[in-house]
């Protein structure tokens, strides 16, 4: 059994969800969002909780049951307060700018890389070695994140590159002579 799925996702202040058949959508002051659960899974809004259960005892509909409970905590998480992702750039003459709405990126290539955000996704830069993905989507920041992190890995040997606030990077000794 799922232990994650057997919780209730209580609705926060401020949040309005509505269930439709296997449709939860939830609307705060951030924006709204939507998430469509499998058809192995029913839900339901009960005292101001989404309730998730799984129709049958089929290992299909227990494998769903927790991701879907978690995609709806994703879901009323981001619209009442959103998501941020926090990246660090490692390096001489690494920098970041913001051009417009658009993301420069100057990593040692011989060209500037220039990242356009997808809608819904806001990029700030407070400094230039340091870039903030925020919006309500968790996925889609993630994603945004991740792309800005594949255009210069950090590299083992001097953390040269982009990284995730949060991440540490195992250091591999360098030639001996």
């Amino acid at each position: 059994m799922s232990r994650i799925g057997k919780k209730p996702v209580q609705v926060p202040a401020g949040v309005t969800a509505a269930v439709e058949g296997q449709k939860v959508t939830a609307k705060g002051p951030k924006g709204e969002l939507f998430f469509v659960a499998n058809d192995d899974i029913s839900v339901s809004l009960e005292n101001n909780a989404v309730v998730v259960k799984p129709l049958n005892d089929s290992k299909e509909a227990r494998s769903k049951w927790g991701m879907s409970r978690t995609m709806v905590e994703n879901i009323l998480k981001g619209v009442k307060d959103g998501y941020e992702r926090k990246l660090e750039i490692n390096g001489v003459g690494y920098r970041a700018a913001m051009q417009g709405k658009n993301l420069q990126l100057a990593l040692g290539f011989s060209h500037d890389v220039v990242y356009e955000p997808p809608q819904g996704i806001t990029i700030a830069v407070p400094k230039p070695t340091e870039i903030v993905v925020s919006g309500i989507d968790k996925q889609q920041v993630g994603q945004v994140a991740a792309e800005i992190r594949e255009y210069r890995d950090p590299e083992p040997y001097k953390g040269k590159g982009v990284k995730y606030a949060e991440e540490r990077i195992v250091r591999k000794e360098g030639k001996k002579k």
